[in-house]
């Protein structure tokens, strides 16, 4: 399967895979797919480790990285802050009421030896700042990566240099025509255009809608489906839409290699088509997640508000490490309150067993194949 994003990258079927698991980054590559590690919550020594796992897995195989790099956030007009610096502009009462629903759900605190963040909890350890985010991209670019992509805002003339200098082609999502045409004006070499349906950071345009207006605004540069795609008919789709391959992220959570908590991954597997909800209750910027009382007690009236990127995940950081370290038993508060970023496609088949990342890539593409002969048979009749 030759398209014009297999080309960019050199992968064998045009499926790109975005996860934070560095296990299911490889495991799609070595079956001829692009695994893109999302590195936000990475500290440099724990990305640098994780590069080179990858790269010993995936024996010269292609690989990409995928970084939040956006153009506003707080700290942004003082070229950023530190990250003692940003802890100080939490507003107390914030703390406070986060506090006060932590004790009303019984959430007991951390031991003391246990992380407060970061990986723990995959948002308390965002890196969105450039003080912070320059670090990552040093170990980034010291290492084989062969796709690096800017997840939020056209991507900074910097980040563009740096990678055009390293010959890297740099991809950037979309959640809408408007976004797409920045991207490409900024030098992006890939535009993944992303419908509501995904999880994550996403906008309010559905995919169906979104991608052929993309591929006709940027054209010719290729383009990538994402958001609700977890499955062959839906990859092709993609295709005839005009995408020259797909972007999936939420389909590899209930996958045998996923690191996602186990209490959520069993959430996952039971839950519905119509079980996410956007919040900004995470990050601060709006993002699928799973519903659940954490994303309802956000939006009531008696909330204090999110704050902007980075504050939210600095703020709920060790909250969602304390709700993850103890939602192990379904029907308790914690449980009950566990959520994750996850697409609509959480509740359809793409995701309802554990599979091998591996099997999953191998079923898209034989389902993608079925569908392409259904239309050839239509057509010929």
């Amino acid at each position: 399967m030759r398209t014009a994003a297999t080309d960019l990258v050199g992968i064998d079927v045009p499926i790109f895979a975005f996860s934070h698991c560095r296990d299911v980054v490889a495991a799609v590559t070595n079956a001829g797919g692009l695994g893109v590690l999302g590195a936000v919550a990475h500290t440099p020594e724990q990305l640098d480790i994780d590069l080179a796992w990858i790269e010993q897995e995936v024996k010269g195989r292609p690989y990409g990285v995928d970084l939040l790099v956006p153009g506003k956030f707080a700290g942004a007009e003082a070229g950023g802050l530190d990250r003692e610096a940003l802890g100080e502009l939490l507003p107390a009462e914030h703390r406070q009421w986060l506090d006060g629903m932590l004790d009303r759900y019984g959430i007991p605190p951390l031991p003391a030896d246990a992380p407060s963040g970061g990986r723990s909890s995959g948002v308390g350890g965002m890196r969105v700042d450039p003080k912070s985010m320059a670090p990552l991209l040093d170990v980034l670019f010291a290492h084989e990566t062969k796709l690096v992509a800017s997840a939020l805002g056209p991507p900074p003339p910097h980040f563009i240099e740096r990678a055009h200098g390293a010959g890297i082609p740099v991809a950037a999502l979309a959640g809408s025509v408007e976004h797409a045409i920045r991207h490409k004006a900024a030098g992006a070499d890939l535009v993944v255009a992303q419908g509501t349906e995904a999880g994550g950071h996403t906008g309010q345009i559905a995919t169906m809608v979104l991608v052929p207006e993309v591929v006709d605004a940027v054209g010719p540069l290729p383009v990538l489906a994402a958001g609700g795609i977890g499955r062959g008919r839906q990859l092709a789709a993609g295709m005839a839409l005009g995408a020259d391959g797909v972007w999936c992220g939420s389909v590899w959570l209930t996958t045998e290699e996923a690191e996602t908590n186990p209490a959520v991954k069993e959430k996952f597997l039971r839950a519905g088509l119509g079980d996410t909800v956007r919040s900004r209750s995470m990050t601060g910027k709006p993002a699928r997640m799973l519903r659940s009382p954490w994303t309802e007690e956000w939006e009531s009236t008696d909330g204090p508000g999110t704050l902007p990127m980075p504050l939210q995940p600095m703020l709920v950081g060790e909250a969602l490490a304390r709700i993850n370290r103890v939602a192990d038993k379904p029907g308790t508060p914690a449980n009950d309150l566990a959520t994750y970023f996850v697409g609509q496609i959480v509740g359809s088949a793409s995701m309802s067993s554990v599979r091998p990342a591996r099997r999953v890539v191998l079923e898209m593409v034989e389902e993608f194949v079925d569908a392409v002969e259904r239309l050839n048979g239509l057509a010929a009749s």
